[in-house]
């Protein structure tokens, strides 16, 4: 089974690089990488086209223009592009344990997608990290806020895999699917604009469809680089997409991934 990378960004090219250089630091690497752009200046068009030079795997640069937060659209853009069988989406804020990859597809499964955890870094951490380029992290290292998620265990990681389908802690910045799942249930839907509920409404529709989440603890880490949080002013309109889903138990939503392949 192959696997693609796919990485959103948005504007923040320093922390970009942090996350693709842990993704080419893999013990296995992705087959490919796919930055998912939702309109980034050309600074960081340029970061891709130079860490691309020497990088033993394609690294695809998916854009589309900046007409305010789109991710469920730039997402769709991306995975439409992907050539393998097997997904996995991470935020650009995010640096990768070095079996990051590895694990995402050791433990996928038939009838389900992965949600894996992540380590918050401290905003004073994040500084020095983004200034040093940091990417590996000590379990008992100072500036990590959730240190119990850095624990790398696969013993323990045996015995906290969940399979459940819950909303609760859902994160696209730390998921993986088969891509026929995605596109079975279209996809994420573009009805979404602004930050919120896409990546929970996209797991609704997996769950009415018949996928299960495999919740995984120890193992599939990555950290996440602390930042501002997103504007939220459409998070009551995109409650509202959510709980329609919900209602209707849909499977399927109009505007979403098919819209890319035709």
């Amino acid at each position: 089974m192959n696997c693609s990378l796919v990485i959103t960004t948005y504007n923040w090219p320093e922390a970009l690089e942090l996350s693709i250089s842990s993704a080419l630091n893999q013990s296995i690497l992705p087959d490919e990488i796919i930055v998912a752009d939702d309109g980034s200046t050309a600074e960081t068009k340029n970061l891709i086209q130079k860490l691309s030079k020497d990088s033993p795997v394609p690294i695809l640069h998916s854009w589309q223009e900046d007409v305010g937060f789109r991710a469920a659209r730039s997402r769709n853009l991306a995975i439409a592009k992907a050539k393998n069988d097997y997904v996995v989406l991470i935020d650009g804020d995010m640096i990768l344990d070095e079996h990051f990859i590895s694990e995402h597809m050791s433990n996928s499964e038939d009838g389900c997608f992965i949600q894996g955890s992540r380590v918050i870094i401290t905003k004073k951490k994040s500084k020095e990290v983004l200034s040093k380029k940091q990417l590996s992290f000590s379990f008992l290292e100072k500036g990590l806020k959730n240190r119990l998620n850095a624990i790398h265990s696969s013993f323990l990681k045996s015995f906290f895999t969940k399979y459940t389908k819950s909303h609760k802690g859902i994160k696209t910045c730390n998921m993986s699917f088969y891509k026929s799942d995605c596109i079975n249930v279209n996809g994420f839907n573009e009805e979404f604009n602004g930050w919120g509920r896409e990546d929970s409404e996209y797991v609704e529709r997996l769950y009415n469809s018949g996928i299960q989440r495999k919740n995984i603890k120890f193992n599939c880490i990555a950290y996440h680089i602390w930042h501002n949080e997103n504007n939220r002013d459409s998070l009551s309109e995109n409650d509202n997409i959510l709980q329609l889903t919900i209602d209707e138990k849909s499977k399927w939503c109009d505007n979403g991934i098919s819209i890319h392949y035709k």
